[in-house]
């Protein structure tokens, strides 16, 4: 499959089956399938190591808040057999060692490019190969280009005046140093309380002289409950791994955890207290499935929400304070929903403030710190904990074209629109793994990061076995697929929410929700009929480099 005239400029060992851009869990292990069906690949990865979002995101206190034993891989039985998580919820550290441990368990490092952004991606029509160049000049050519990016890979920094002019030291929890910071005995103000900094603020409040949180929205957080890995706990999921990632496939999230069949409002308020508590007990993600309407019945999620502003009031001492952070502009979980440890009871430290920008609004930076309407804070550092460029971001910072030199930036100006979430039309041979218009970021990336790579090689075995070289989705599937994706959000709760999954935190950004809500069971079965009828029903195949004639 190999094309053999190859760029002055293109090393000569690297004509390519495949180029996988991105070396987190989802290139690492596209590339182990890519190997497995006899195509020659590498991955392009910007970092000097594997590991993706958990290779940058070592802010203090990062951790998954899926559970270590489903947040794994699952295609090995030796690898889930050996390998042991030390905690319930594993911290940033852990999972890079995880990376790692992956990469050198199935020898990928080898067929991979450390230190080489992609910096652009054009098909050529004429041989129907992709050209890749790199940040530094090189030039990479494959039939098959597939984007391993990762959907929170573009840190977002905010549009506040004066930001370059600060005298102190900035972080973004996105891009956080590799040797630590410390801020012992500084005066620290975090910008931001999504879910980085919800992790972040009780570490860092633990180590400054004084630390000022800014806050524009409040956010729903469930307490993790982190603790030890219990051998037992352990013991039990690898005696029934494969049972139990079978329902997980099944799931709606990808994750297994209790359901409650059961609406939030067939029930006495006494019975769903109690519930609520119970979930509240054991910790996690898990708190959403307490009933099954919490996001499709505003009624409904309202009981949800009240009971975790209730538990914010128990817990933070000042009732002015508490109030601030009790979410009140979205219904619960139509926003990332966050799991912590000591969030909320960090804010009855003596060296913590909250500020409420609804009420002060930043108005500058400046060099000796920030000033909002109400005060001017002298600071030391200061922390971004402002989130990404989401789904979109990364890949439409690549000059991508397709089919007659098409810019994939210019085709998703008013959003994203995809097939599945996994290719594009117009852009042949263009895979996208965990993009938008699948479920994604609502889900166990674990889960759905396997399930693309599965299917994606899957897809480029059968193109081998029947003689055929280009895919691509046709326009009415991927225009079927938009609309369907709409208008499964549209019975959903998450639209009411100005949040990154419809591009809200981004100025400018096209307001469309960009997952698929439908869920991974149902996605997965979807996926699978496409392929079980040889990817007729969506899809364009042809055995040369013209592009198919027109549907």
């Amino acid at each position: 499959m190999s094309d053999p005239a190859t760029p002055k400029n293109m090393r000569p060992s690297e004509n390519l089956d495949a180029i996988v851009v991105g070396a987190g869990f989802a290139g690492l292990y596209m590339l182990h399938r890519l190997r497995g069906i006899g195509l020659k690949a590498i991955i392009l990865e910007q970092a000097a190591g594997v590991g993706g979002t958990w290779y940058w995101n070592r802010y203090p206190g990062a951790r998954c808040d899926v559970e270590s034993m489903q947040y794994s891989f699952s295609f090995s039985e030796e690898l889930q057999q050996e390998w042991q998580w030390r905690e319930r919820f594993a911290g940033q550290p852990e999972i890079l060692r995880y990376a790692n441990h992956v990469a050198d368990r199935f020898d990928l490092r080898r067929d991979i490019h450390f230190e080489t952004p992609v910096r652009a991606a054009h098909f050529d029509d004429a041989t129907g190969r992709w050209r890749i160049t790199t940040a530094g000049g090189e030039e990479f050519s494959a039939r098959y280009c597939i984007m391993a990016t990762g959907c929170l890979s573009t840190a977002r920094l905010p549009d506040i005046p004066g930001r370059e002019s600060f005298a102190g030291k900035t972080y973004h929890t996105g891009h956080w140093p590799h040797e630590g910071v410390d801020f012992t005995g500084q005066t620290v103000g975090v910008i931001g309380t999504g879910s980085s900094a919800i992790q972040a603020i009780p570490v860092i409040a633990e180590q400054v002289r004084q630390l000022f949180v800014f806050q524009r929205t409040a956010n729903y957080s469930i307490p993790a409950r982190n603790a030890p890995m219990a051998p037992d706990y352990e013991q039990a999921w690898k005696s029934a791994y494969a049972e139990r990632r079978t329902k997980a496939r099944m799931m709606r999230t990808g994750i297994l955890y209790p359901l409650n069949d059961t609406s939030a409002l067939a029930v006495d308020p006494a019975t769903r207290e109690r519930e609520y508590q119970a979930r509240w007990a054991a910790g996690g993600l898990g708190f959403m499935a307490a009933f099954n309407d919490l996001i499709l019945d505003r009624r409904a999620n309202d009981t949800a929400a009240e009971f975790v502003r209730a538990q914010i009031r128990a817990i933070v001492r000042d009732p002015k304070v508490a109030e601030i952070l009790c979410p009140k502009d979205h219904p619960i979980g139509t926003k990332r929903i966050c799991a912590d440890t000591n969030y909320f009871a960090t804010y009855n430290r003596d060296n913590v403030t909250l500020i409420d920008l609804h009420a002060t609004p930043i108005t500058a930076i400046t060099s000796h710190g920030l000033d909002t309407t109400g005060a001017r804070f002298t600071l030391d550092s200061i922390v971004f904990a402002t989130g990404f460029d989401a789904m979109t971001g990364t890949l439409t910072r690549i000059d991508i074209r397709g089919t007659l030199g098409a810019r994939l930036r210019d085709k998703w100006e008013a959003g994203p629109r995809s097939y599945l979430g996994l290719m594009t039309a117009g852009f042949p041979n263009l895979f996208l793994i965990t993009g938008p218009g699948s479920p994604s970021v609502l889900s166990n990336m674990m889960v759905s990061i396997e399930q693309h790579v599965d299917w994606i090689a899957d897809c480029l075995a059968f193109l081998q076995r029947e003689g055929l070289s280009q895919i691509e989705p046709r326009s009415d599937a991927e225009e079927a697929w938009v609309a369907h994706g709409n208008e499964v959000a549209d019975r959903t709760l998450y639209p009411a929410a100005n949040s990154w999954y419809m591009g809200a935190n981004i100025p400018g950004k096209p307001r469309v929700f960009m997952p698929y809500i439908g869920g991974v069971g149902v996605y997965r079965e979807i996926c699978d009929k496409v392929a079980a009828g040889g990817y007729a029903d969506g899809f364009l195949l042809s055995a040369g480099p013209a592009r198919a004639a027109a549907e």
